[in-house]
């Protein structure tokens, strides 16, 4: 048996797993073991946000925790390996690999890291494994197209940069230190066809002023160009030489665009946001969306709210105006059932539903995510209470799972809680309508022939017009309003 195979055996590799849906990555949120610790079947190791939610990850065998490859906050393709487990940890010592540092990344490796290398497990060595973490997929350090990886140790300082700059900050970049040559000032900036050393935020500067990083003379520490020797690069570029003939005073110049850069703040968009944005995109430029508006009297349904509070029955359970709009869109649906569809393009067929996943898009710290109830139209109204409670309290722990944020067939997004009066939702993929609820103000308004303060709000109803004819459309929102005026429809349309 030779010694690769025995570490083989020795050495287990725990992947990133495709949490659900079919994802292609997730990010490390926090890692709960580090090295040298001890792990069992069904463990977890870590939490991950996918483009969905938040999951934790527990780790199929036992051992102690040898190498954890990635930092928190680096995205991870899914069947990556992401934490190594030494499962025979009595057959001797073995040093441990650690956490992959960007600070030192670029360091050369010493003979002794060698020799482990070469006893690593296939995928851990100086081959295919270590390239494809450095710059993602083995591709060619030119690529355009990389998703954020973290350098492993035998990288050199180049990538380490790199890399730095693609998980989204700036590392410090630590240059070897023995066969690298120490910057000069005034000599060129890299030699040959490496990449200069600098900050993000500098190579930010170096573009909008059109300076070339690889012509600037670097000043700072082991060879990276600062701000100050960008903008004297650009001074030199753009100051003519100094003659004796007198010259008129010239205009103030207009501050550079890269003078802004230091005031920005720039913030990667990846999990939960990313998936909404691209969601948001497809959704508005595929369905034709139509909105339509109606403003309501709704009086009687917050007296309605504050007797239910006063119900025993309803004890212990959350009673708002939301739970009775969520209610009046039940009955409507009901009412109307060809507004519950959604579009099979690839049949061209539309697709009726008998039954109900009702979303309500719920802000999280982690960006907007639309958790639905499953089978809303079965439900009576305290189980349709407890529902709303416990989607809105998981989706603000961040505990929504992906299947609790798939199948939604129609959404209410409550703007009101913000102060607005209403607004023109985009649907969600794959949904026919969306509606909007204001807020709930008293207004003057003419009650019985006569004006007197009441409590009113506008919903917005937007809906896919492939679906949903304008016919179609206003006969639910006026369903929905006539509800909310008139709270007994609950009982004689429900």
């Amino acid at each position: 048996m030779t010694a690769s195979t025995a570490s083989d055996q020795r050495f287990r590799e725990f992947k990133m797993p495709d949490v659900g849906e079919g994802l292609t990555e997730a990010e490390i949120l926090k890692w709960y073991v580090a090295v040298g610790d001890t792990v069992s079947d069904g463990q977890v190791v870590c939490e991950v946000e996918t483009a969905k939610a938040a999951v934790e990850l527990p780790i199929p065998f036992d051992g102690v925790v040898h190498e954890l490859r990635f930092e928190e906050g680096v995205t991870v393709d899914v069947g990556t390996a992401i934490i190594s487990v030494d499962t025979r940890p009595g057959e001797g010592p073995v040093t441990p690999a650690g956490v992959i540092d960007p600070t030192t990344a670029g360091a050369p490796a010493e003979p002794a890291a060698h020799a482990e290398t070469a006893a690593a497990p296939e995928g851990e060595g100086q081959g295919q494994g270590r390239q494809a973490v450095l710059v993602g997929y083995g591709a060619a350090p030119s690529s355009t197209k990389r998703r954020p990886r973290k350098a492993r140790p035998e990288a050199s300082s180049v990538g380490a940069a790199v890399q730095a700059e693609l998980n989204g900050h700036a590392a410090p970049v630590v240059v070897p230190e023995a066969p690298a040559a120490p910057a000069v000032t005034g000599a060129p900036a890299v030699a040959g066809n490496a990449r200069p050393l600098a900050k993000p935020p500098v190579r930010k500067l170096a573009k909008d002023l059109g300076i070339d990083l690889a012509a600037v003379s670097p000043t700072g520490p082991d060879g990276i160009v600062t701000r100050e020797d960008v903008h004297a690069a650009h001074q030199a570029s753009v100051v003519p030489p100094v003659t004796e003939a007198p010259v008129a005073a010239a205009p103030a110049e207009a501050p550079a665009a890269g003078a802004w850069a230091a005031r920005e703040t720039r913030i990667p968009v990846k999990g939960v946001r990313k998936a909404t944005a691209q969601a948001m995109v497809a959704s508005a430029f595929t369905a034709p969306h139509v909105t339509e508006f109606v403003t309501v009297d709704v009086t009687r349904t917050m007296k309605l709210v504050q007797r239910l509070k006063d119900d025993p029955d309803m004890a212990g359970l959350r009673v708002n105006p939301l739970l009775l709009v969520a209610k009046a869109f039940l009955v409507a649906i009901r009412r109307n059932p060809d507004v519950n569809a959604s579009w099979d393009e690839e049949n061209q067929e539309i697709v009726r539903k008998d039954y109900v996943n009702l979303g309500i898009a719920a802000a999280t710290p982690r960006g907007l995510i639309v958790p639905n109830i499953k089978e809303a139209q079965a439900k009576t109204l305290p189980e349709l209470s407890r529902a709303l409670s416990d989607l809105v309290s998981t989706a603000r722990e961040g505990k929504t799972s992906p299947a609790e944020m798939s199948g939604g067939t129609v959404t209410i997004t409550n703007v009101g809680v913000f102060g607005v009066d209403t607004g023109t939702p985009i649907l969600n993929p794959g949904e026919s309508a969306i509606l909007a609820f204001g807020a709930i103000k008293l207004q003057p308004w003419v009650h019985k022939g006569k004006v007197k303060p009441r409590h009113v709000t506008t919903l917005a109803l937007s809906f896919d017009h492939r679906l949903v004819d304008g016919e179609l459309g206003s006969r639910v929102l006026a369903d929905i309003a006539a509800v909310l005026e008139h709270p007994k429809r609950l009982l004689t349309w429900g």
